[in-house]
């Protein structure tokens, strides 16, 4: 565990940097600093906590907002699937608490060093996952102190935060062009329902949808392909 713990330290400090800036604005947007915590500890997602809050400070339906971070974060549905193989012959709890504290970081980090060293695996997923979890939990709590501590950080236009964050989070997604036609279409669908008056949670879910869907539809062409 301590071989993961340490290698993930460089990973977490971007990560603490992102987290103190989402609890600023949660705040901001008046949820408490033990809420946050709270999200932070049991839901372990930047995506979806982002798009939560968004959600729920605007009144938006409560099943849309779990519906729109739930499409954000079906990736974990895949990356779960691909620890079949470290994780076998763990014992349950431990496979639960590793499942529970895998994050995108500490995944991406152990399947690079198992692709370099087999013999990587549980040990080095779960202490990676700990320190990432604990170190997202506890700069998303202490943005949150602070941030109900500042005054309105919309006047200075920082609200764009959220937006940037986003931004900055899609470009760490993106494989090539192959990309282009899901990404456009999920645009193009969210923008279409939400011009039509269609709550932005559940916008954001049908163009999660057209996106994956335009994505299984290219996978299959390309296995078709001669």
């Amino acid at each position: 565990m301590k071989h993961g713990a340490l290698a993930i330290l460089p990973l977490a400090l971007g990560a603490a940097i992102y987290g103190f800036a989402f609890g600023i604005l949660a705040a901001q947007m008046g949820f408490p600093w033990w809420g946050v915590a709270i999200m932070s500890s049991a839901v372990h997602a930047g995506s979806s906590q982002i798009v939560a809050v968004e959600q729920f400070s605007g009144g938006e339906a409560i099943l849309g907002a779990a519906l729109a971070g739930a499409a954000l974060n079906l990736r974990y549905i895949g990356i779960v699937a691909s620890l079949s193989d470290i994780l076998r012959g763990v014992p349950l709890r431990l496979r639960l608490l590793a499942i529970h504290i895998t994050g995108d970081e500490n995944w991406a980090l152990t399947m690079a060093e198992r692709a370099k060293s087999p013999g990587i695996g549980a040990s080095f997923l779960i202490g990676s996952g700990i320190v990432m979890i604990s170190v997202w939990t506890g700069s998303t709590s202490l943005g949150a102190l602070v941030g109900s501590a500042l005054p309105d950080l919309e006047r200075f236009g920082l609200g764009f935060a959220f937006t940037a964050a986003f931004i900055a989070m899609a470009r760490g997604m993106w494989r090539g062009p192959q990309n282009a036609l899901p990404w456009c279409g999920s645009f193009l669908v969210t923008g279409i329902l939400v011009l039509s008056g269609v709550p932005k949670a559940y916008a954001i879910v049908g163009g999660a949808l057209c996106g994956i869907t335009l994505s299984m539809v290219l996978r299959r062409r390309n296995r078709c392909a001669p």
